[in-house]
């Protein structure tokens, strides 16, 4: 995993900037507060079942080899994990309670 830490930053990167590009836009044209539109974004920009089942079918059919299977399934792991972090951290909305009618 070491020797693999660039590609899996790589890979990462690459996934998580791809997701943005084609959820953020779709926040804006809907009219999410920016706040709510990223925290969107950051929690749909996760591909852990379908990542994770294609690295297992290039794992079991040989096209990929066990490192490359590590490497995969590494960054397949963080680009759920980062972006939920983040918007976790940093952008979950603020929810008011409603007011009860009288």
């Amino acid at each position: 995993m070491i020797a693999g830490a660039g590609l899996i930053g790589l890979f990462l990167s690459v996934k998580m900037v791809t997701k943005f590009c084609g959820i953020l836009p779709l926040t804006r044209h809907f009219k999410f507060d920016p706040r709510e539109g990223m925290y969107t974004t950051l929690m749909m920009s996760t591909g852990l079942t379908f990542g994770s089942i294609s690295a297992l079918f290039g794992l079991t059919n040989h096209i990929i080899d066990q490192a490359q299977y590590t490497v995969l399934l590494t960054a397949v792991i963080g680009s759920a994990v980062v972006p939920t972090l983040i918007a976790q951290i940093w952008f979950r909305p603020r929810f008011e309670p409603l007011e009860e009618d009288a």
